[in-house]
């Protein structure tokens, strides 16, 4: 498998399907070929976004992994990430009614579920995403990631807030999430900001108990809830997009 990722890095073919794939993102996409990268393969997998689930494109790259919204199906695609694999962590996820065949993928930043269309699916995703992480983490002589950013709990998921359990959530009173235990929160239990440098440059949202946990003041929380990874989302974003994953 790695003779036949190096043959293929200097290949004429290799490079005409990146070039479709930056072709398909557009001006909006960064540009995807640089020397010795080289596209594993691609499809269609359906990620837990906060609302409901979504279809999104990946392409795995030896380096890295890349989806965005479908536009037109194989043609365009806009809102482009990025997530280098070095930092990624894989976890299967239980099957669970009608969200089957799922994983989780978790970095520093961002960590999410997503679900393939069959078993099969899932078990070739995994195994070349496991292959080409521990292949980059062998030439850098890395450790794996040992920090990922919490799997944030869906929007419906929670009726009441999960820190101080007695606010109902309404259009008036809002959902917002922990950036630290992924928990849906309401506003007085996340007024508060902590630094979480890996997460983003400037102090995001967190709920009372992470804030009191992470300024020293508390110990572990007790009340831990069932969480099986099947549930969870998580997007790093800002406060003005906090209640809104329309962006993704």
């Amino acid at each position: 498998e790695v003779k036949m990722v190096d043959r293929l890095a200097n290949s004429e073919a290799n490079s005409k399907r990146i070039g479709l794939v930056e072709s398909c993102f557009g001006a909006a996409g960064q540009p995807l070929a640089i020397p010795g990268r080289v596209l594993i393969g691609e499809g269609v997998l359906t990620k837990l976004c906060r609302k409901k689930p979504k279809a999104r494109q990946f392409f795995l790259f030896n380096d890295i992994l890349v989806y965005g919204n479908i536009v037109i199906q194989k043609k365009k695609y806009n809102k482009q990430h990025i997530i280098p694999l070095e930092s990624v962590t894989i976890d299967t996820v239980p099957d669970e009614g009608e969200l089957r065949n799922g994983w989780l993928i978790k970095t520093p930043t961002k960590s999410f579920a997503v679900y393939a269309a069959t078993a099969t699916e899932k078990s070739e995703w995994m195994n070349h995403i496991g292959k080409c992480v521990r292949e980059l983490l062998q030439k850098s002589g890395k450790s794996p990631t040992g920090e990922h950013a919490a799997v944030w709990v869906p929007d419906s998921e929670a009726s009441v807030c999960m820190c101080c359990k007695k606010v109902k959530f309404t259009p008036v009173s809002r959902r917002h999430h922990c950036r630290k235990c992924g928990y849906v929160v309401c506003g007085p239990c996340s007024e508060k900001k902590f630094l979480l440098p890996s997460q983003s440059s400037k102090p995001v949202r967190v709920c009372e108990h992470c804030y009191a946990l992470l300024s020293g003041s508390l110990g572990p929380r007790s009340d831990s809830i069932g969480r099986s990874g099947a549930n969870f989302n998580n997007n790093t974003l800002s406060d003005d997009e906090d209640e809104d994953d329309s962006s993704d």
